[in-house]
């Protein structure tokens, strides 16, 4: 039952965002697809994930009412939303119902998929909404009554039936989908075999498979800890067998698996929203983002060549290494589905969910012409693929859904007016005073949560006040994402490094302090890119080169300090030197 949910989920999606309503001539609003594809998340989520505080009896009773409260409330509002809605305009009564059933059901299966972290922060701003009319001073609510904030954030398009749900039910799911296929015909397994034919000889050679393949993989995963749990299981013994410590193999898959959602083309599922708040293409979110990706793999790869130096850790022996003509001549197609993504997006100009749709196409196309295809391409084993994403994609669309709810109050309430006003006024009408600011407030919310939920968050909470202070909007929104996803490798609560550690046996708090380490470039070139637009490709070519040249030296210095060898071993003299040269060559704007 739960897979034919995920299953339906993706083909609702695909349909819509092929426009196939359109070539139907049926009129649909787009609400009504929104809600249709919460109904069926919510709905597997209580089936897939049942409470385990009750007797298995009673237990699964419970959650077969909350999957059938989901799954009726979501559907009747898919079928009724016009009249739903021109009812809740009028008299916000006559839609309370399915709009508390939905907000209900919907918090209950968030509580499940994200724990009370993420759930304590809706409930709270939920309960602003409710009575922050009685609080004094400057976050003090506009009053709204408990029936119109209810169908408020059940029916209007500024809730739960919002951006944030639009992207994850049309853009990231197909995303999502295109991941899975890819791995069902292979091509997780070809890039880990090629980084490995590529890469393996060199010293350290272990630690940059990981890199490249968690870089590969990660793209395209939307999750640092899956990326963690599908390419450490493979590259973090290779790194413990060629000998790497097992809080450094843990460090660095963690580190490489994060910045996955930071890599163009594709990125996670926060850049895709962030394309939408911004009112931009999304092709240039990609382009902002690829200096600083850039430079954030290139300071992990020296830091890893060096380590392996220092440590006299030599590449893979060559019987362990995959041919890398063999590899490519078996595999060489995979590349393909990512050129028809490339091509789609900037040739094209096709939206995101368009051109996700283009690559998916060109993988199944693609394996037609692999060995056993008719294996591969039996619908059995399609389908089975695709539900396999299915905690995936209801974990997103619930997550997204759920951040409609702080929005909505946001925008109720006035909140989003207030919070940016006495961020600018604390702050004092500082810049780098509220980039710090910001990037505390970023680290401490995304402990524990999922990124794609603190970056809404935070695009609503603090982007507004960078940009206010004169933050150049991309950057500013660029910042938050980048310290949202570091709360995955920061401790006290750092789980892409927590889940690396399971996989080395090390101590997680070992691992995560190692992954800081190899990860600090994402602490540091936030700051330098609020500051210098033209780090993120905003501005003129010879400024982009001129700051992307400095910045390269400045993370081959901080990387050579860190690990304490070039050469030969260095001194903490000449370390310290380092350090200080190299953090003035990328922080100079904030310093001017």
């Amino acid at each position: 039952m739960a897979s034919t949910l995920a299953v339906i989920m993706v083909c609702v999606s695909v349909a819509w965002a092929a426009g196939l309503h359109r070539a139907l001539r049926l009129s649909v609003y787009t609400e009504q697809f929104l809600a249709a594809v919460l109904a069926l998340a919510l709905a597997y989520v209580f089936l897939t994930k049942p409470v385990r505080r009750l007797p298995k009896g009673p237990g699964r009773a419970v959650d077969l009412a909350l999957a059938g409260t989901a799954l009726a409330g979501g559907l009747w509002l898919a079928i009724y939303y016009p009249d739903l809605s021109l009812a809740a305009a009028i008299n916000p009564m006559d839609a309370l119902w399915v709009s508390v059933a939905v907000i209900v059901t919907l918090i209950f299966a968030l509580f499940r998929v994200a724990g009370w972290p993420l759930t304590g922060i809706v409930l709270a701003f939920a309960a602003y909404g409710l009575w922050g009319s009685a609080l004094p001073g400057q976050f003090q609510a506009l009053p709204v009554s408990p029936q119109r904030l209810a169908s408020q954030l059940a029916l209007d398009t500024g809730g739960v039936l919002g951006t944030p749900l639009a992207i994850a039910a049309t853009v990231v799911v197909i995303f999502v989908a295109f991941g899975r296929l890819l791995d069902h015909f292979g091509g997780a397994a070809f890039f880990t075999d090629l980084a490995a034919a590529i890469m393996g000889g060199f010293r350290g050679g272990a630690a940059k498979i990981s890199i490249v393949a968690s870089s590969l993989f990660g793209a395209i995963s939307g999750s640092a800890v899956s990326n963690v749990a599908t390419t450490g299981i493979v590259t973090i013994p290779l790194m413990r067998r060629s000998g790497f410590r097992a809080e450094t193999a843990g460090g660095i898959e963690a580190v490489a698996s994060t910045g996955g959602q930071l890599t163009p083309p594709v990125m996670g599922a926060a850049a895709f929203l962030m394309a939408e708040f911004l009112n931009i293409p999304y092709s240039e979110v990609v382009l902002a983002a690829l200096i600083p990706a850039a430079l954030y793999y290139f300071a992990l790869f020296l830091q890893a060549d060096l380590t392996a130096a220092r440590d006299g850790i030599s590449g893979m022996p060559a019987d362990e290494r995959p041919n890398t003509g063999r590899v490519l001549k078996s595999g060489w197609l995979f590349i393909l589905p990512f050129v028809a993504l490339i091509w789609a997006l900037f040739a094209l100009n096709y939206r995101p969910a368009t051109a996700g749709l283009v690559a998916c196409g060109a993988l199944v196309l693609i394996g037609l012409l692999l060995p056993r295809a008719w294996t591969r391409l039996r619908p059995d084993r399609l389908v089975a693929a695709i539900a396999a994403g299915g905690p995936s994609f209801a974990q997103i669309v619930v997550i997204t859904a759920a951040a409609g709810i702080v929005i909505g109050v946001l925008n109720e309430t006035g909140l989003s007016f207030g919070m940016t006003s006495y961020l600018v006024t604390f702050a004092r009408e500082d810049a780098l005073s509220l980039l710090f600011l910001a990037a505390f407030v970023s680290i401490v919310l995304g402990m524990g949560m999922p990124t794609i939920a603190v970056y809404v968050l935070l695009a609503a909470l603090v982007a507004p006040a960078l940009t206010r202070l004169g933050i150049e909007p991309t950057a500013a929104h660029l910042f938050v994402l980048y310290f949202g996803m570091m709360s995955m490798i920061t401790p006290p609560v750092a789980i892409a490094a927590f889940a690396a550690a399971a996989l080395t046996g090390a101590g997680p708090m070992r691992t995560a302090f190692a992954a800081l380490r190899f990860g600090w470039p994402a602490f540091v070139l936030p700051f330098s890119f609020a500051y210098n637009p033209a780090l993120i490709l905003k501005g003129s070519i010879a400024a982009a080169a001129v700051s992307m040249i400095l910045a390269i030296a400045g993370v081959g210095m901080i990387s050579i300090a860190l690990a304490g060898w070039m050469t030969k071993p260095l001194g903490w003299v000449s370390r310290t030197l380092l350090g200080l040269v190299g953090g003035a060559l990328i922080l100079w704007p904030v310093l001017i």
